[in-house]
């Protein structure tokens, strides 16, 4: 391959093939340049080496994050002992990038270059990266070469962990707010001492320490935080409805996100966490324990749950959790209130479970639904399908208003504010002791 500067050198002969037709003497001349021009691109393309002569590595996270704009680093070291300008293309899953991954770069002699870009992951599962495509220029810059260099290997898509990572770097620069966390100092009404304070009006007069009181010669109040090693269950309901995708992503990874996240926050605050999945049946159930391992192992399960092609069975979910976990529990269930028989099977045991625990019921409220209830329709099919949003909409709607009356927590978010919502109710139950 050349370049256009070669294919303008070339072009030169033209003319003085031309002039030959009168000038016989520039015949001779037009073959001498084209020989010479020919020659020189022989030499430059020889000179412009083999791949062998490039070192070519790929550089990313063990665990890519499941909906997360993950960094890719690509390296290339020369052996040359020359600069060299190349075009390096890379191959990941396609459906990762909207566009071709080619990266442009000029490397020193003897040097390393590296370039970032970024994938965007929509399913969980295992993967494969592709093989590197590179080609360079020669010393002359007259030619291209081009060679495919193995680099073939495979990869996997967790759950988003890019939010916890973040959510340690924030925590420990007192930034939460950046994720969409309010503070999570919960003083108030707890049992486990946390300092003493002056007396205030509002204070209730059983706090009142009265030993520091004499020491200090004013009211002094003690101030208590909310428990440690409180349990929290994790309950995804992962039947059909959570397979429907909200922009691109099914609502199932989403919630998926969202629950490893408040099992890492959970265990993080000293609360026992357990998890457990379900459809027409039973999946995955990890009874409640503390620490960073029992998140991993919550990890590992996640990591391999799918949707299943059938409606979620309530009844018999709940009275499985009622017979396994027999302690006062958060208890949050992840589900999509489709409407139809088994809401009512969720009301009943929703609510046959706020007697002993507290139960809180998180859905992903439907922007395609909202949008097709605010449309002005313009033919009957349009009166058909925004009648029908309506309905699905007012039928949400008095399900979540009955559960509240029942005393059931809900939560109905859209699908990119989900993560902070559930994290935050859950610091706003906890630093009230409901729990």
């Amino acid at each position: 391959m050349i370049t256009l500067r070669a294919t303008l050198l070339l072009l030169v002969a033209a003319p003085l093939w031309a002039v030959s037709e009168w000038v016989v003497a520039f015949r001779w001349i037009a073959l001498a340049y084209g020989v010479t021009v020919l020659a020189v691109l022989l030499v430059d393309r020889r000179a412009a080496g083999k791949a062998d002569q490039f070192v070519v590595q790929r550089h990313h996270d063990n665990k890519l994050s499941l909906g997360a704009d993950n960094q890719v680093q690509v390296t290339l070291r020369s052996r040359q002992n020359r600069p060299i300008v190349f075009w390096l293309r890379d191959e990941p899953p396609d459906t990762w990038v909207d566009a071709p991954i080619v990266l442009r770069g000029a490397v020193a002699a003897r040097e390393t270059w590296a370039g970032r870009y970024t994938v965007h992951p929509l399913r969980r599962g295992d993967y494969e990266f592709g093989d590197h495509t590179v080609r360079w220029l020669g010393p002359l810059r007259l030619t291209v070469r081009q060679s495919h260099i193995a680099a073939t290997a495979p990869v996997k898509v967790y759950p988003n962990l890019l939010n916890v990572r973040r959510y340690d770097l924030l925590l420990r620069r007192n930034r939460l707010q950046e994720l969409g966390l309010r503070n999570t100092r919960m003083f108030g009404q707890g049992t486990e001492f946390e300092r003493l304070r002056d007396y205030v009006a509002d204070d209730d007069f059983r706090r009142i320490d009265w030993k520091a009181t004499a020491r200090r010669h004013r009211p002094v109040t003690r101030q208590y935080q909310t428990e440690r090693s409180q349990m929290i269950m994790v309950v995804i309901d992962i039947g059909r409805m959570m397979q429907s995708p909200v922009e691109n992503m099914a609502k199932l990874d989403y919630v998926i996100n969202s629950a490893l996240f408040l099992s890492y926050v959970a265990t993080g605050m000293g609360d026992k966490v357990g998890l457990m999945t379900f459809a027409d049946e039973v999946g995955q159930f990890l009874s409640p324990r503390q620490g960073r391992t029992q998140f991993y192992r919550i990890l590992e399960q996640l990591y391999a749950v799918a949707a299943q092609p059938v409606e979620p069975d309530y009844r018999r979910a709940l009275a499985y959790l009622g017979a396994k976990q027999r302690r006062r529990a958060l208890t949050v269930i992840f589900t999509d209130l489709s409407g139809g028989i088994t809401m009512q099977d969720l009301a009943t045991g929703v609510t046959q479970l706020a007697r002993r625990s507290l139960p809180l019921v998180v859905t992903i409220s439907d922007p395609d639904v909202v949008a097709a209830s605010r449309q002005q329709p313009v033919d009957s099919v349009g009166v058909y399908r925004q009648s029908a949003a309506v309905q699905l909409l007012d039928e949400r709607r008095l399900m979540l208003d009955r559960l509240q009356r029942s005393g059931v927590q809900t939560l109905d978010v859209p699908a990119n504010q989900l993560s902070p919502a559930v994290i935050n109710r859950y610091l706003q139950l906890k630093g009230k002791t409901l729990l």
